[in-house]
Order: structure tokens, then C-alpha cells, then sequence
């Protein structure tokens, strides 16, 4: 580019951020692949959550529960992911589920924390709405609907993170920046139509009681098996996720509970209903690359937990900010063309990519502090940020992407 015959000189900083996008372009071209699968797939899920507007008026208080049964499948599977992958790259991981062996430690702690999350977020969800004085279906059957969501989508889930992780051992392909995006994504679409099938189980209520009952119990003994009789990987695991899934939990029902606050202005706008999902998927993405990306470095040796970012740690900032341009602006169009295409009425292209875009990146910038934070800060106090990053980057992105998501359509005049 020339300017005044002269030639375009970038600033130092500005080469080199261009010189360390050009060093991680297999990272980014495989992300903008797995992001763009995400934004997709999270658009279908939209699309099922915009379906689901009689459901949401019937029982009131699910829509609290469904950024935390979405956001628990990322956290617990997204940081899974992350754990294999650093296991592929330090040599531990195996493509086998062997007694023993480190994969399969990985995939019961991930079992049992799902029994668990899954009935803390029906409980928090319960207290949450409950504390706010909103509408709200009884404890057992968010109970019913939060466990039954939770297993049937995790069984999918859980399918596709060991095929992927193995896969991505065969090609050589950078697990940390294709998992997250992809397990979220999978998540996406197998979590909402979970519910659904939870929701139908509603319609007796003594069976609702005992079913709720029972799933309860299922709960307290995975939490005991996961903490006093599991090997020492997954006791290991389950001792430190707890408690940040619980925050996770709490976090993520506190997004649906400002989402349920605002119920009559997203069914009255069904396509920003459609926003929803694939919006809080990528900040859940782009938060789960970020961390896992630093996580890997931490573990190698490449950069240290120190308050003030690294060099290196900036310029992978840099590579989500790459990634969060095109993202957004895909769930802005994507959007506004799969409500039109579903007959929902639309605010018009601009608006719904200024919404997405001005939300997203607004949220990309708190991101970062986020993700540094997490993965430093467990890094330095002897922890594992792939057992803590993860779940606290998505969880927190998920209430702090909800509310970028509603104060950019406030900003932007829709509602």
C-alpha cells in the first residue's frame, strides 16, 4: 500500500503481530475452520432455542437453566479436551480407555462431574430464581430436566472430544485451538434438543418427585466416588474441578437469570433469541482457545505466570482478536439470514452485525484478562489451568458475554 509515494511501514508492534500470525497460520487457519463450524452449528441451536418459545412459556425458569446445561457441557468437556491435548504433546495420552490409563481416568472424572454440575446447576437454578421473585417450575423438575439434558448430551459429547483427540494424535493436528470451538459446538446442539426430551418426563409429577429424588442421589454418590474411592488421575481431577465448576455453575445460572429477566423482549425479536446461543458459544470458544493456548505454554515452559502479560501472551491475545473479528461477524450474518429463512422477524443485517460484532468484541477485551488471569493464576499456585482455566474462562464469559450481548442491543436501539 502506498501513501504519499511512499511505501506503508506497519509499526514494530504491528510487524510483529503480523510476523506471529504468520508463524501460527496453521493455528489460525484451523481455528477459523473450527469457529466457523461453532458459529454454524450454534446458529442451529439458535434456531432450536427459537423453536423453543412455547416451552420456555410453559415452564418458566427453564431459560435460566439453559446457558448453565450448555456452558457445564463446554467447561467439563472443553477442559477434557484440554487435558488430552496437553497429554498428546507431553506423551501421556493414549487412544485407549484401558483400566489405568490416562485417557480413561479423564473420561470417568468427566462422567462424574457431570452427574454432579448437572444437579448443582438445577439447584442453583431453583434458589437464583427463586432469590429474584421470577417464575419458576419446582426443584425436582428442574432437576429432571438438568440431569437427563446432561447425560444424554454428554454421551455425545463425550463420543466426539475422544474421537477428535484421537484424530488429532494420527494428523498432527493443535488440539488447543480445534477442541474447544468444536466440543462447544457439539455441545451446542446436542444440549437444547436434551432438554427437550427432559421436558417431556414433566407431565407426571410423582414421577417427576422420584425421578428428581433418585437423580439427586446419583449426584452425592458420583461427588463421593469422585473424591474417596476413584483412581489418583481422576481423584486428582474431580478434587480440583469442583469447586470451579460450582462457581461455574452459579455463573452460568446467573447469565439465564439475566436472560430470563428479559424473556418478552427476545420472544418479542425472535432473531436476537437466535443470537443467543452461537454468541455465547464463541465468547465460550474464543475464551476456551485463549486458555488452553496459554495452558500449554505454561506447561512447556514458554511463558511464566507473571501479573504483567508476557510478550508472548499478547500476541496469543492478538490471535483472538483475529479470530473474535470473524466470528462475530459470522454470527451477525449467519443470524440475520437463518431468521429470515425461518420467518422470524429481523432488526436488518446492519444492526444484527453491529450487535454481534460491538458485543463481541466488547467481550473479547474482558476475554483476555480472564483467561491470562485463570491460567497464571492456577499456574503459579501449583495447579493444573487445564482443570481450572477452561471452566472459569467459559463460565465467566458466559455471564459477561450475556451482558456484552444485551448491552449492545440496548446500545444499538433494538429493544
Amino acid at each position: 500500500m502506498a501513501l504519499s509515494g511512499r511505501r506503508f511501514d506497519p509499526t514494530p508492534l504491528g510487524r510483529e503481530i503480523l510476523a506471529h500470525w504468520a508463524r501460527e497460520r496453521k493455528t489460525l487457519r484451523q481455528g477459523l475452520t473450527a469457529l466457523g463450524i461453532s458459529t454454524a452449528v450454534g446458529m442451529a441451536a439458535g434456531l432450536v432455542l427459537g423453536a423453543m418459545e412455547g416451552l420456555l412459556d410453559t415452564y418458566r425458569g427453564l431459560l435460566v437453566l439453559v446457558p448453565a446445561a450448555i456452558g457445564m457441557r463446554g467447561a467439563i468437556f472443553g477442559a477434557l479436551g484440554a487435558r488430552l491435548g496437553t497429554g498428546i504433546l507431553t506423551g501421556q495420552y493414549e487412544a485407549t480407555l484401558r483400566a489405568g490409563s490416562f485417557t480413561a481416568g479423564n473420561v470417568e472424572a468427566s462422567a462424574l462431574l457431570t452427574l454432579s454440575s448437572s444437579a448443582l446447576a438445577a439447584v442453583f437454578a431453583r434458589a437464583t430464581a427463586a432469590a429474584f421473585g421470577l417464575p419458576t417450575i419446582g426443584l425436582w423438575d428442574l432437576m429432571l430436566v438438568s440431569m437427563v439434558g446432561g447425560i444424554l448430551s454428554s454421551a455425545f459429547i463425550l463420543a466426539g472430544v475422544l474421537g477428535l483427540a484421537a484424530t488429532a494424535q494420527r494428523r498432527n493436528w493443535d488440539m488447543d485451538a480445534i477442541g474447544s470451538p468444536l466440543i462447544t459446538a457439539t455441545g451446542d446442539i446436542v444440549t437444547l434438543p436434551a432438554l427437550v426430551v427432559g421436558t417431556l418426563l414433566l407431565r407426571d409429577p410423582r414421577a417427576t418427585g422420584v425421578l428428581g429424588a433418585l437423580f439427586l442421589v446419583a449426584a452425592v454418590g458420583a461427588v463421593y466416588q469422585g473424591l474417596r474411592r476413584s483412581p489418583p488421575l481422576t481423584r486428582h481431577i474431580v478434587v480440583e474441578s469442583l469447586p470451579v465448576l460450582a462457581y461455574a455453575a452459579l455463573v452460568d445460572i446467573m447469565a439465564g437469570t439475566v436472560l430470563e429477566t428479559r424473556i418478552e423482549s427476545f420472544v418479542a425479536s425472535p432473531a436476537l433469541l437466535v443470537l443467543i446461543p452461537p454468541f455465547i458459544a464463541n465468547c465460550g470458544s474464543l475464551g476456551g482457545i485463549l486458555s488452553a493456548r496459554l495452558g500449554s505454554e505454561l506447561h512447556l515452559g514458554l511463558i511464566s505466570p507473571r501479573v504483567i502479560p508476557e510478550r508472548l501472551a499478547g500476541l496469543e491475545g492478538s490471535v483472538t482478536v483475529a479470530f473474535a473479528f470473524a466470528a462475530f461477524t459470522g454470527v451477525g450474518v449467519i443470524g440475520h439470514t437463518a431468521s429470515v429463512l425461518a420467518g422470524f422477524d429481523s432488526p436488518g443485517l446492519v444492526r444484527m452485525v453491529a450487535i454481534a460484532l460491538g458485543g463481541g468484541l466488547l467481550a473479547t477485551v474482558l476475554l483476555f484478562a480472564v483467561a491470562y488471569s485463570a491460567a497464571a493464576g492456577t499456574f503459579r499456585f501449583g495447579l493444573d489451568p487445564d482443570n481450572y482455566g477452561i471452566p472459569i474462562v467459559t463460565a465467566t464469559m458466559d455471564f459477561l458475554g450475556v451482558l456484552c450481548l444485551v448491552a449492545a442491543i440496548a446500545f444499538f436501539g433494538v429493544t
